[in-house]
């Protein structure tokens, strides 16, 4: 045993070393496992595919409710959200909340069928004329799409 240190406390520490690693690295890697599940994805519709979010992956689904494509069907509200570049429709069962409209950016939270229509079990809409999910305003600047308001861009010329 020539790789063993030849000092007592030195062979201690390498034993309880030994004995505690593969302890830490099973605990981490069930701790990793199970947040798998809870982790949901951010997608806009241009990038929605089969392969990132395939039929019942719990995602967030965001971008602006094209005008002119909510219908409801009683307790039931089908629309559609865009990103300018696409279009996925949406089912959603339940109360919209009060802020939802055409034109507004939203975050629906859900999970796609077979026949790749989304159904949500939550959809989130900004709180007020200035707000927009961050992912949702950063995917837009990025496409060229989503400009600040004119009061928003006047007033930071004025500080300069």
């Amino acid at each position: 045993m020539s790789w063993l240190p030849r000092s007592p406390k030195a062979r201690r520490r390498l034993w309880v070393v030994a004995a505690v690693a593969p302890i830490l690295a099973l605990a981490v890697g069930l701790s990793l496992w199970a947040m798998t599940d809870s982790v949901t994805f951010f997608f806009t519709p241009s990038e929605v595919t089969v392969e990132k979010a395939p039929a019942g992956r719990d995602i967030r689904l965001g971008g602006l409710v094209e005008a002119g494509s909510v219908q409801r069907h009683g307790a039931d509200v089908s629309f559609a959200v865009t990103d300018k570049l696409a279009s996925t429709r949406v089912v959603y069962h339940g109360d919209l909340p009060d802020l939802f409209r055409e034109g507004q950016g939203i975050v629906a939270q859900g999970a796609f069928l077979p026949d790749r229509t989304f159904v949500a079990h939550q959809v989130l809409a900004k709180h007020d004329e200035k707000y927009m999910p961050r992912e949702v305003a950063d995917k837009l600047k990025a496409k060229g799409e989503w400009r600040p308001a004119p009061s928003t861009a006047s007033t930071g010329n004025a500080a300069l």
